[in-house]
């Protein structure tokens, strides 16, 4: 097992990551109130999980209008960036590594969460049919609601979230980060610059290939230049998945193209997330090989793999390292279960978001469950 890909160490610039297991970035609505505050609940659960070659830490919104769930952290304030601090304290005290994956939803909001100002977008299109969690207003029970209709940012103000980027970036470095992620995928505020259907501007940030993927090029230097490291920089991006409504025309030529940008920028890695859904089209694995041609990073993957699925992949050298998603929730020690062919632990769909410790840190390490 020692010679098992998973567990073979590797240089992600000033860092060693002691295996190639990536704990992803997974919404838990958990931080404190009022504030968005992380918190030592929050601490716990990620230096559980330490033992993962890196963690990145759930969706962290960047300013007010970029939040889009209910009790979700943010890192604008110096109550979040002291909340967060206790996070990679105890990650790093339980010998972990962990990065700030930075988040802006744009029109994944409803105004409810933004104290009843509307969203923001590359342009004025609903995602018509997609659904963010809310708190209810009469202190009822939480649930999800039709996100609300976007106005367009204007030039002026897409200059002021690519400031709020990096101060973002520095507030997360304040925090005790090893470094951030972008979140370029999934249908929020980026993803909604790049892919053609979700973009109708017709000036320097629409239209043509080059100025869609402008905004997430003035974004990652943002965040360059906040961490001081390029290295210290991720992008996740999800060129295939079509989630949240957002759709390109070619979405690989797309997607090759922002890889060859953010190659260029000297970025750490790129997270590429697959659909992961059951009966989830499947990424061409020749276009997993242009991926690798043509970004000179590390790649990281996740979409349901397995560790059988991760070691072909990072054998054949197309992937550098694997993201866990679900199988991290219930299992807080995932590298020594898959080390040991050990079984997975099923996670509980009810307590996904929001709540306490239950199903968040109450599940037992291997050890402990066997005992």
């Amino acid at each position: 097992m020692t010679r098992h890909p998973l567990f073979q160490p590797l240089r992600l610039g000033s860092l060693t990551l002691p295996n190639r297991i990536v704990m992803p970035p997974m919404t838990r609505s958990r931080a404190s109130q009022p504030g968005d505050e992380a918190n030592e609940l929050m601490a716990a659960y990620y230096a559980q999980r330490a033992s993962a070659g890196l963690i990145v830490s759930e969706g962290t919104y960047i300013a007010p209008l970029g939040k889009g769930y209910a009790w979700t952290p943010g890192i604008h304030t110096p109550g979040q960036v002291a909340g967060w601090r206790k996070v990679t304290e105890a990650v790093h005290a339980a010998g972990g590594r962990i990065f700030a994956q930075l988040w802006h939803v744009g029109r994944l909001s409803h105004v409810s969460l933004l104290g009843g100002r509307q969203p923001v977008s590359s342009s004025p299109i609903q995602a018509a049919g997609v659904n963010v969690f809310i708190a209810a207003e009469d202190g009822g029970t939480p649930g999800f609601v039709q996100a609300s209709a976007p106005r367009a940012l204007t030039v002026a103000e897409i200059g002021e979230i690519v400031e709020q980027y990096r101060v973002a970036a520095r507030n997360a470095m304040a925090a005790g980060f090893d470094g951030v992620e972008l979140h370029g995928a999934n249908g929020y505020l980026v993803n909604q610059f790049i892919d053609s259907n979700a973009n109708t501007r017709t000036d320097d940030y629409g239209g043509s290939l080059e100025n869609r993927l402008r905004f997430l090029d003035e974004v990652t230097r943002a965040l360059i230049g906040g961490t001081g490291d390029a290295s210290r920089v991720g992008v996740r991006l999800a060129p295939l998945t079509t989630l949240n409504g957002c759709i390109d025309d070619h979405p690989q030529t797309t997607y090759l193209a922002a890889a060859k940008q953010l190659g260029s920028l000297g970025i750490g890695y790129i997270h590429i997330a697959e659909a992961d859904w059951e009966d989830a089209p499947v990424m061409p694995l020749e276009f997993k090989w242009k991926l690798r041609e043509t970004f000179p990073g590390m790649l990281i993957y996740a979409g349901r793999y397995t560790s059988e699925r991760a070691r072909e992949a990072i054998a054949a050298g197309w992937a550098d390292l694997i993201a866990f998603g679900r199988p991290f929730i219930a299992n807080p020690d995932l590298p020594e279960r898959l080390r040991t062919d050990a079984p997975l632990a099923p996670h509980d769909r009810d307590t996904l978001f929001g709540g306490g410790a239950r199903g968040l840190t109450d599940y037992p390490a291997l050890a402990d469950s066997e005992a």
